[in-house]
């Protein structure tokens, strides 16, 4: 399937991101199987069965074992997937590195038959933001001006917002946030770097990056996130969507002034005017 070219410049280097992501080990992807959990969680309250479903994936392996039956694909621009060919679609923690975000959300769409489901998880903007604030903080006292460091993650309402851009029915949105701890900034970045979440932004420095920004970085981490017991506090944030292929069996809004009854009435209490 061929997509119309995007004029848009590319936010993330891909090679990078390649390169960073086969560097991941196995342990350190938790993010992946807390994914794999949300979305068990929310199909088990979908009342259908699904039996051709893709996933949408950088980790094979975490999904293949959940979804044996599964086509997966990997994450790319152009994804592996056939038009009309699923009930089912799980983009499954990668729509965070995307270059074209709604791109990836119709290709999906399209491999889905009618009233078929998608289920986006991706990390959302609350994710690593005290890690933001301070590298931020911390840059700008040393050097006197900021880098690319920390991709932008989508919020909320603008992650629910893509699905009907995409042209999706019934569309929802919602979030977890998971918490972990880390000894100290090296800890926290080291993780990162096994978890293949390091920095792919397509503008990010080239050069090494002095040791006082992080000496700095990680007095003002302590100074403002620490827990109790002295380890850093860090946020992830999984924005998980949902999103229905349209047909004409499922649930649509009524027209404006078709109601048959007031709401007054249903209520119970009198209908008065707007006093100014």
């Amino acid at each position: 399937m061929k997509l119309p070219a995007s004029n848009a410049p590319s936010l993330f280097d891909r090679k990078a991101l390649t390169l960073h992501r086969a560097r991941a080990q196995d342990e350190a992807l938790f993010l992946h199987r807390a994914a794999v959990d949300e979305v068990q969680d929310r199909l088990s309250m979908v009342n259908k069965t699904f039996t051709a479903p893709a996933v949408v994936t950088p980790f094979a392996h975490i999904w293949r074992d959940v979804f044996p039956e599964a086509q997966i694909v990997a994450d790319d621009e152009v994804l592996a997937l056939t038009p009309g060919a699923h009930d089912l679609v799980i983009h499954a923690m990668a729509l965070h590195w995307a270059n074209d975000p709604v791109g990836q959300l119709i290709q999906c769409h399209r491999a889905l038959k009618p009233d078929g489901l998608l289920l986006v998880v991706s990390l959302g903007g609350e994710t690593l933001h005290e890690l933001r604030a301070a590298l931020g903080q911390a840059e700008i006292e040393v050097s006197g001006g900021l880098s690319p460091r920390i991709a932008p993650m989508g919020e909320l309402r603008d992650m629910g917002g893509l699905l009907q851009r995409a042209g999706l029915a019934l569309p929802v949105a919602d979030t977890a946030r998971l918490t972990a701890e880390y000894r100290d900034l090296r800890h926290l970045m080291q993780d990162l770097r096994v978890m293949g979440e390091t920095n792919s932004l397509t503008d990010r420095i080239r050069r090494p990056t002095r040791r006082q920004v992080f000496d700095r970085a990680q007095q003002i981490y302590a100074e403002h996130f620490a827990t109790p017991q002295g380890r850093l506090k860090t946020t992830y944030e999984l924005i998980c969507l949902t999103g229905w292929s349209p047909d004409d069996s499922q649930q649509k809004p009524l027209r404006p002034g078709s109601a048959q009854t007031r709401l007054a009435e249903a209520l119970g209490t009198k209908e008065g005017k707007l006093s100014d």
